[in-house]
């Protein structure tokens, strides 16, 4: 048996030069699942992303997804693209297993929490307060470049990374830009780390949380993550979010300890 993808509609092309299509897994001209590839939203379109990749639950374990996939990374090469992307849901083990397989490589993975309606309280001699002005531009400019170089350690070109830091930290307002949440904590007087969050609808989102390098080790992380929550409920959100790379083995193990769970993983592979 032969199986094959047939697309479903043409080529769709934006006037950025975004391309999109959907395809129709077959065996032997028979319907058996989806796929809907594109270029990447954020990194161009030198990068495909698989949106969906699904075989029908009678067509599954007979390698029709792995030849599905393989087909959609040439359909990729086609489009000129250099690398390929793909979400896999937390709960789908055997897409992760199959994504493995295929040589794709983790780079990060999406956690989030339910909130209840009480805040939790910060330790003794902790307190918050929002960042001033004045501290938002060195704040950034810093962040900035380790997000890039985050990317980068993670197999992004370095063109693309740069692009992509400087898009996601764009903030034209500074620290009043609309639904988000600069502060800083400080512990019995001194700053130990920052905390930057967004909202919108019911969920809170952690975008950056970091504690100050001098007084790392001595739990003021977790403490940020529990001013993170009560940020969150005092806004009225009942689910926090937020993104890990792979390979940060202590801020995995912290989200894990205050109960965060995985919510999807992200993968990518060089199409060479």
């Amino acid at each position: 048996m032969t199986t094959t993808l047939r697309p479903t509609e043409p080529l769709q092309r934006t006037a950025d030069g975004a391309l999109s299509r959907h395809f129709q897994v077959c065996v032997n001209s028979r319907p058996v699942g989806a796929v809907h590839l594109s270029t990447h939203p954020d990194f161009g379109p030198r990068v495909a992303r698989v949106d969906d990749l699904r075989v029908e639950e009678a067509d599954r374990g007979r390698g029709r997804g792995a030849v599905a996939a393989l087909a959609a990374e040439e359909v990729a090469r086609g489009w000129g693209c250099r690398r390929i992307e793909i979400r896999v849901p937390a709960d789908a083990e055997a897409a992760l297993r199959l994504a493995h397989a295929l040589g794709y490589v983790h780079r990060n993975r999406g956690l989030r929490k339910s909130l209840g309606s009480v805040p939790p309280e910060l330790p003794a001699g902790s307190r918050a307060r929002p960042m001033t002005e004045a501290e938002f531009g060195p704040w950034n400019r810093r962040g900035v470049v380790e997000y890039a170089r985050d990317w980068i350690d993670r197999g992004v070109p370095e063109e693309e990374a740069w692009a992509k830091a400087r898009r996601d930290s764009r903030l034209p307002r500074g620290v009043h830009t609309e639904d988000m949440l600069f502060t800083v904590l400080e512990h019995e007087g001194n700053r130990v780390g920052t905390l930057w969050m967004s909202f919108a609808d019911d969920k809170a989102f952690v975008f950056d949380v970091e504690t100050d390098e001098p007084f790392r080790g001595r739990g003021h992380g977790r403490t940020l993550m529990l001013l993170a929550e009560a940020q969150s409920i005092a806004a009225g959100k009942t689910v926090i979010g937020l993104n890990v790379f792979a390979g940060n083995t202590p801020a995995e193990r912290l989200y894990e300890s205050l109960g965060y769970v995985p919510e999807g993983y992200s993968l990518y592979k060089p199409l060479l």
